[in-house]
């Protein structure tokens, strides 16, 4: 099991940027891949972005690709996620995640943080 803590989030008008962070403690954080999810009121939690251990392999929602980048500093044991060119429709909970493998569904995700909220204003 892996603790992880977001942080970064707040309120930006539309067009504006953020980055999240998401600090992992607790046990062995080599060898686990890192994610980035979003639950929007009344909607299900849905995948966003997601970085290999090595940091080689990443993958993106469709809607955020070119606008957010996923990264991650092993030393420090903590991956951000760096938003640009919000839009309203990325108003959400963003909640990081830890597991070995990488999946597009939250169910399989091992390890969550508790979230931090992100606002765009339009």
């Amino acid at each position: 099991q892996v603790q992880l803590v977001e942080s970064g989030g707040g309120l930006v008008q539309a067009g504006g940027s953020l980055r999240l962070s998401c600090a992992a403690s607790g046990r062995t954080f080599s060898g686990y891949a890192m994610g980035w999810f979003r639950q929007a009121p009344g909607k299900e939690r849905e995948f966003v972005a997601a970085i290999s251990w090595s940091g080689t392999s990443t993958d993106y929602k469709d809607s955020v690709k070119g606008r957010f980048t996923i990264s991650r500093d092993n030393a420090k044991n903590t991956v951000y996620l760096q938003m640009n060119s919000l839009k309203p429709e990325d108003t959400a909970v963003y909640y990081c995640a830890a597991d070995l493998n990488i999946y597009r569904s939250a169910a399989n995700w091992e390890s969550w943080g508790q979230g931090t909220q992100v606002t765009v204003s339009s």
